[in-house]
């Protein structure tokens, strides 16, 4: 069976989650415009940096050592919008398709970068977000991934 737009967008969106570099969650998101796929990006540590599946859980460690857990990684949402800012890339108008439901910080990144609607498989959109999103005229839907 052919997939649906959503199905296809939501696919690639498994295989970038595939590229991880986080030792707890696997995420990945697909900026889509126009059905043309203009960014993707997936969970894990700055570019150019040792990421955590080779030297630890940055934020666990710190946490056992009786720091400020505070996580290495970029959200896969935020690295989709960095990556087409890199290469130049407007995301005005455009759809992100993503593995979780984003954060109050990624909301507004979205919000500022375009994003007018938003696809998500896992979570639920915390309610200080939907608020902002409501406002700001960004649509955000919890997709169920069908067999």
């Amino acid at each position: 069976m052919r997939p649906d737009w959503h199905q296809y967008f939501m696919g690639i969106v498994f295989m970038a989650a595939k590229r991880s570099s986080c030792e707890y969650v696997n995420a990945g998101a697909v900026l889509v415009k126009d059905r043309n796929i203009i960014a993707t990006g997936y969970n894990g540590s700055p570019a150019g940096t040792t990421h955590c599946m080779v030297k630890g859980c940055q934020k666990k460690k710190l946490a056992d050592a009786g720091f400020e857990a505070v996580c290495l990684g970029i959200h896969a949402e935020q690295n989709a919008i960095l990556q087409a800012a890199k290469h130049g890339t407007s995301t005005d108008g455009a759809v992100l398709y993503v593995t979780h439901a984003p954060g109050y910080e990624s909301v507004k990144m979205l919000i500022n970068a375009g994003i007018r609607g938003i696809y998500y498989m896992d979570g639920a959109v915390c309610e200080p977000s939907g608020k902002l999103l409501k406002e700001a005229g960004v649509t955000a839907e919890y997709y169920e991934v069908g067999d």
